[in-house]
């Protein structure tokens, strides 16, 4: 992970944002999620990308879902 994370506030519930998981929520295998890539607020991002939505840093990943990595102070 690069030392510059974007950041992106909020999810807007208007717009597309992939499901987002606690680092260890585990995922039901009933969720249909199979995407290379991950949305936030309608905004397209590759599997591996590094967020920040508030402190939260968020990872995308395999499935199109958003994983919490912990917290981080925006730079």
């Amino acid at each position: 992970m690069t030392s510059h994370v974007t950041q992106v506030g909020a999810p807007d519930p208007e717009l597309r944002t992939s499901p987002i998981f606690d680092e260890y929520e585990e995922l039901s295998l009933d969720l249909e999620l199979e995407s290379g890539a991950c949305y936030f607020n309608n905004m397209v991002y590759p599997v591996d990308q590094y967020l920040l939505c508030g402190s939260k840093l968020l990872h995308c990943e395999e499935r199109g879902v958003w994983v919490r990595k912990g917290e981080r102070r925006p730079d």
